[in-house]
């Protein structure tokens, strides 16, 4: 699932540390009106969560991720689960000859779970930068052996902590709140 990509850590944005994810639009992600298909922003999403969460092989040469807590595989012993998923879509994701910068945080740690907020940006460089779409994906940690929800260990708390803040926002917070 991996895209390939080169990830990068940020330093803080607005007084909150996000990680960063370059993440290319191939051309089989655009629809018949030439920008990035709505469904498709969701796999997007996903590539850019396990370039970011997902353990680095010691044997691949690549540096450890700071995020980076999950071991992938058919032997791994934790899966995990999307339990919920919210986007939203502030502008069309035209096709592009640079990477997207996927930037993310975690915006809640639960006892089983973590909330994991986005934002998708128009590419690093671009002089006018775009704020295309925002997202938040829950995911919840399974033991693999059992089957059940399995408590966040203190390790994986220590690596996210640096990038907890507040949930993106969406406008059905907005009206929530009204």
């Amino acid at each position: 699932m991996s895209s390939g990509a080169q990830c990068w850590s940020s330093g803080d944005i607005d007084g909150e540390r996000r990680y960063h994810v370059p993440i290319p639009v191939r051309w089989r992600d655009l629809d018949g009106y030439g920008h990035v298909n709505n469904a498709t922003m969701f796999t997007l999403l996903e590539e850019a969560r396990v370039q970011a969460f997902w353990v680095v092989p010691p044997e691949s040469g690549e540096p450890p991720r700071p995020l980076g807590v999950v071991n992938a595989g058919a032997d791994a012993d934790t899966n995990t689960l999307i339990a919920a998923q919210s986007i939203e879509y502030r502008a069309p994701v035209p096709q592009l000859h640079r990477p997207l910068d996927i930037a993310l945080w975690i915006s809640e740690i639960g006892a089983a779970s973590a909330e994991v907020s986005y934002e998708v940006w128009s590419p690093v460089g671009d002089a006018e930068r775009t704020l295309f779409t925002v997202a938040r994906s829950t995911i919840v940690f399974i033991d693999a052996a059992s089957g059940r929800p399995r408590r966040l260990t203190d390790a994986e708390r220590a690596a996210w902590q640096p990038y907890v803040g507040p949930r993106v926002e969406m406008r059905a917070d907005k009206k929530l709140r009204a």
